[in-house]
């Protein structure tokens, strides 16, 4: 379910992240109307409390999966929830690199593509696998909270055997289990921020 979702989080607010960037006041393509726009929708889609966008998105997720329940029913939910997140963080990671950089290769006659592809996204490559690895832990916190409504995973063991047959022992070692995989995931990302830092 993380990796799946993850994926399609990557795929889809990496994209929306680097249109929002382009369209932002003094940037390679100003459209204030349409960042305006974009950035609402992002924002709006941020501030729904992941329980209620899993609700809420019911008949969407039932329409492209063929069910709302368990693994295959928390992928629409989990991936609209977090890419709008993973959007606004590409955007910051982007505007933090040097405008002269940005400047010099459009200089040298480069094309919006090869800015991107070229100067931006390399430049914030410490910043990207950071917000991803941010990201990759709020799923982790998104699959766990998806399991109070049958969506599968370490939320749903919790749920149904620590917490409604009162086997604490299940509870707790779901709990070591998700403190374990958020520990993993955080030093993983942080040992790639420093690699990269240093090239």
């Amino acid at each position: 379910m993380l990796g799946v979702a993850l994926g399609f989080t990557l795929l889809l607010g990496l994209p929306l992240g680097v249109l929002l960037f382009l369209t932002g006041k003094q940037q390679l393509h100003a459209r204030p109307g349409l960042y305006r726009l974009l950035s609402v929708l992002v924002n709006i889609l941020r501030s729904l409390p992941f329980i209620i966008l899993l609700i809420l998105l019911i008949p969407l997720t039932a329409l492209l999966t063929g069910t709302s329940l368990g693994v295959k029913g928390a992928i629409v939910p989990l991936v609209a929830g977090c890419t709008p997140f993973f959007a606004r963080l590409v955007e910051i990671a982007l505007r933090e690199v040097d405008h002269g950089v940005v400047e010099a290769t459009q200089a040298m006659g480069a094309s919006t593509w090869q800015v991107i592809r070229h100067t931006l996204l390399p430049e914030a490559r410490p910043a990207l696998i950071a917000g991803v690895t941010v990201t990759a832990i709020v799923l982790v916190d998104c699959t766990a909270m998806a399991g109070v409504v049958g969506g599968g995973g370490l939320g749903d063991l919790a749920v149904r055997f620590g917490y409604q047959r009162f086997q604490t022992d299940v509870m707790v070692v779901t709990v070591a289990l998700l403190v374990l995989l958020v520990q993993g995931l955080q030093i993983s990302g942080d040992r790639l921020v420093l690699r990269y830092s240093r090239r």
